[in-house]
């Protein structure tokens, strides 16, 4: 595996050699670990079947589970997918960002069917996140790329993480620092008459629902819990090897404390390990921080993490979903 540490800011990341050297890797079938705003992505051409497969291999992922593809526009996604006139609202208001539509996908698409899970439908985005965006372009090619962890654990927010999981399985790892928004992509479903809220993420179902000027329903997982349809749906997802309680009320010498906002839980003081996801009881900090908080209480050792109420609105409602697969019954 070899690392590529590039300076976002800079202007000449784009023509280093390494550049080139990552989109033969790409189009040659490898797997690249690659940065966007979100977390890192597992990266893979993802019109090549077999590529694709490396991603559920390295990952320990069902074949089952759909995989996200990225595209450097609007206009190369409309290559894939059929975007109604709801779809192409919401494209043109939030990309390049944090949202993936999932909307039918079109006959002369060459996206792999392993992308897709078999099923007649695609999940598309076009990342904020510049690294992504630019060896989409660059390869011609759309990327698969599911969050660069094992299935089931806890995403990367930084190349190390990546580096931890995945490592014998990578060509190269892009790192470009640690994720602007720390949690994945709402994921919003435009394949019936109902607009679905499959997965919330990066961008709040309240800002969705003003561009659409209706509600998003809002898809129960568990009523079909090994065939999601779309990713990140799996009833038991995020974990930690540690045990996660949610809505503690009270902290414990012997478990690791997840906290939020000013006000500290009776008995912090005492806990084992403690990360506050923000002092300020900001939602965007607090997602910004969360999978790194997971995985710092996590390498503390402690069989038990306790994690304070968070609000359930604004990025609140993505944080709580992440919690919740967390603590969720192991398979």
């Amino acid at each position: 595996m070899q690392r590529w540490t590039l300076d976002i800011d800079s202007p000449d990341w784009k023509s280093a050699p390494e550049a080139d050297a990552v989109c033969s890797a790409l189009l040659a079938g490898d797997l690249v670990a690659i940065p966007t705003e979100t977390v890192y992505g597992l990266a893979a051409d993802a019109t090549n079947g077999t590529a694709c497969a490396r991603i559920f291999e390295a990952k320990g992922r069902p074949q089952f589970n759909p995989l996200i593809s990225h595209v450097p526009s609007l206009e190369s996604a409309l290559d894939h997918g059929h975007f109604d006139d709801r779809a192409l609202k919401l494209a043109k208001a939030f990309w390049p960002g944090p949202l993936t539509l999932v909307v039918p996908k079109k006959k002369g698409s060459p996206i792999s069917d392993l992308a897709t899970a078999g099923l007649e439908t695609v999940a598309l985005r076009v990342p904020n996140g510049p690294v992504m965006r630019f060896l989409a372009e660059r390869t011609g090619r759309p990327l698969a790329a599911p969050s660069a962890n094992r299935s089931g654990r806890i995403s990367p927010t930084r190349a190390g993480d990546v580096v931890a999981d995945l490592e014998p399985s990578l060509s190269y790892v892009i790192d470009a620092g640690p994720c602007a928004v720390g949690i994945e992509s709402t994921i919003v479903g435009l394949i019936d008459d109902q607009p679905r809220l499959l997965r919330p993420g990066g961008l709040t179902r309240e800002d969705i629902e003003q561009v659409l000027g209706t509600e998003l329903a809002t898809r129960d997982p568990s009523t079909q819990p090994d065939a999601p349809a779309a990713p990140g749906m799996l009833t038991s997802h995020y974990a930690p090897n540690a045990r996660l309680v949610l809505e503690a009320a009270e902290a414990s010498a012997e478990d690791g404390l997840l906290s939020f906002g000013p006000t500290r839980l009776p008995g912090a003081e005492v806990a084992r390990a403690e990360f506050n996801l923000s002092q300020t009881g900001d939602l965007t900090e607090a997602a910004a921080n969360l999978f790194q908080a997971m995985r710092w209480l996590d390498a503390s050792g402690v069989a038990v993490i306790r994690a304070q109420i968070i609000p359930n609105f604004g990025l609140g409602e993505a944080i709580n979903d992440r919690l919740r697969r967390a603590a969720a019954p192991r398979p």
